[in-house]
């Protein structure tokens, strides 16, 4: 085999190194993703420029690229915090988080990429040991788990956003509590659905008690006023115009009982 030239050689060492420089260059950046550029002979992190964004970047060998996710991003944790009376409770909650974009430099410099262990968990976890605290187990079994949820939202955002985290949602997805006071709770609630439904029954009957008055109030309001308005005369009357058409029947016979203009008539029909 003939040896290389002298002048080949050089050549095919300056192509490897110039390979081997190409390839510590070359940095490729995935969807979902950003890049934080470090300058090893200059300032360091670049702070003052965006992210590197998505695709294919060339870098100087000596700089390096640290990748971050900067998609919504989910944390779940099993907490046991105390509640207004001491009581431990186990609650399961997840966050939905993600770096804030234009401030990722900031974020690398002064947390770095284990920013979820250092900065989100204790922030969440200290939200809500917070809140769980100022409520009681039954406030946790109600309606108010809701408002509980907000409550922790509110709390951990307050400190993340000085952190260049972006905080979009904390869900309370259970709540557990000691299974006595899950019991004793269940039996109270229980005993207030009972009482709603026997005062409900309760209502029902006095209005249709009010019902009923109202209803014999009319009719003897109705008898009151019929009965003042049948006089003497009109019943004298009544009694003349049925005396006449009981006349007209050809199987009656008529005696006039007294005289003159007080004679009553009175209709015998025959057998």
């Amino acid at each position: 085999m003939e040896k290389l030239p002298k002048v080949g050689l050089p050549i095919l060492v300056a192509i490897i190194i110039l390979v081997i420089v190409i390839a510590k260059s070359a940095v490729t950046i995935d969807s979902g993703e950003a890049g934080v550029l470090f300058k090893t002979f200059g300032d360091g992190v670049v702070v003052d420029e965006p992210p590197m964004g998505e695709g294919f970047h060339v870098v100087a060998p000596w700089n390096k690229v640290y990748i971050y996710e900067v998609r919504q991003q989910e944390l779940f944790e099993k907490m046991k915090v105390l509640s207004s009376n001491g009581l431990e409770i186990q609650i399961d909650a997840s966050a939905w988080y993600q770096p804030v974009y234009n401030q990722l430099g900031n974020l690398h410099q002064s947390l770095g990429q284990g920013y979820l262990q250092r900065v989100i968990q204790p922030a969440i976890r200290s939200a809500a040991r917070s809140v769980i605290g100022r409520y009681t187990p039954d406030d946790l079994y109600s309606t108010k788990r809701d408002a509980i949820q907000v409550e922790i939202f509110e709390e951990t955002k307050k400190i993340l956003d000085r952190q260049y985290v972006q905080l979009n949602e904390v869900l309370v997805r259970d709540v557990t509590l000691p299974p006595t006071i899950k019991e004793a709770i269940e039996r109270k609630l229980k005993q207030e659905q009972e009482s709603l439904e026997y005062e409900f029954r309760l209502e029902s009957a006095r209005k249709e008690a009010e019902k009923v008055i109202i209803e014999a109030q009319g009719k003897a309001e109705s008898n009151r006023i019929l009965s003042a308005s049948l006089t003497d005369k009109i019943l004298q009357d009544k009694g003349i115009e049925a005396t006449v058409k009981l006349s007209q029947s050809p199987n009656s016979k008529v005696i006039v009982i007294g005289s003159g203009d007080t004679g009553l008539p009175i209709i015998l029909g025959n057998q």
